[in-house]
């Protein structure tokens, strides 16, 4: 019979393709990953995963039945624990939340702080990236992410809208002109995305309101384009609840320039038993959604009660 453990280990592996992103995930060294993973290899007469240097960890087709199975025994532990404890019991344990790289800066990471003081027995990782995570390899519990999933096993809600509104600073306008009229943005410089690297349609709004627009600095961080912009560089499209409480960033044709978008929040459903899990979802969805003025960027996050 195979140590719980070992299945553990098989699992961060599995997910991560790498013996050493593993071991940071499970606070080990990576010598002990792949010991646990010869012995599970040893004690199921499987070969569970193809090695090498290039692609790290591939499951084989042994592997890959195994994680199903294995994955399935992890939710129904988590389960019976979250049982066992009782559901008058305060959420307790770890959850990993990952979205996009400023609303995930800005927004999530003090809101799930906040929530982390109130049940303190919680722990969890707040995952800002410029990209989509997987939720079926558990690159994290809960994803917020600007696109609805299309497909797969899934609870989902739509977390807020949002707006962006092209911005710069005054020494921008005294360097290439006051912007009074879309012909006088033809004398500014811009700033965006990389095309041919964004991870989503959604973020290809420069061209598509602008499409005489050629942006002389781009970047795949939108945080990267805020400072480029707060430092005079150029104009760029931007989220408000980033840029909309610096008031060196200022408004540009607001009314005839504007772009809303959304957020959803989703979570696999064998997870929505789990008392952490839906609790925070709904602090966060309860929260954003009786703040809409933080979304806008017209109130701190400190403010939010």
């Amino acid at each position: 019979m195979p140590d719980w453990d070992d299945i553990r280990y098989f699992l961060e592996v599995a997910r991560t393709h790498r013996a050493s992103a593993a071991a940071a995930r499970l606070g080990v060294e990576h010598t002990t990953v792949t010991r646990r993973i010869g012995r599970l290899e040893e004690d199921l007469g499987q070969l569970l995963f193809d090695k090498s240097r290039s692609s790290g960890f591939t499951l084989t087709r042994s592997g890959q039945q195994l994680l199903t199975h294995a994955e399935q025994m992890e939710t129904h532990l988590y389960n019976a624990q979250e049982q066992i404890l009782g559901v008058s019991q305060s959420p307790a344990g770890h959850v990993r939340v990952a979205a996009t790289e400023a609303f995930g800066s800005c927004i999530i990471a003090p809101l799930c702080a906040q929530f982390q003081s109130q049940f303190p027995d919680m722990t969890i990782d707040v995952l800002p990236v410029p990209r989509f995570v997987s939720l079926t390899r558990r690159e994290a519990d809960i994803a917020i992410t600007i696109e609805r999933p299309a497909r797969g096993p899934y609870v989902t809600r739509k977390l807020t809208d949002y707006t962006l509104l092209l911005y710069g600073t005054q020494s921008c306008f005294d360097r290439y002109g006051v912007v009074n009229t879309e012909a006088d943005l033809h004398h500014h410089r811009f700033i965006s995305y990389v095309d041919e690297l964004l991870f989503s349609d959604q973020l290809r709004y420069l061209e598509d309101i602008l499409p005489f627009t050629k942006p002389v600095i781009k970047s795949t961080s939108v945080i990267a384009q805020y400072y480029s912009c707060l430092q005079g560089h150029g104009l760029a499209i931007l989220p408000c609840f980033l840029a909309g409480q610096n008031p060196q960033l200022i408004p540009v044709l607001q009314d005839r320039i504007g772009i809303t978008r959304s957020f959803w929040i989703y979570y696999h459903e064998e997870l929505k038993r789990l008392k952490r899990i839906v609790m925070l979802s709904e602090h966060l969805c309860d929260i954003i959604g009786n703040n809409r003025l933080l979304v806008q960027g017209r109130m701190p996050v400190q403010q939010v009660q």
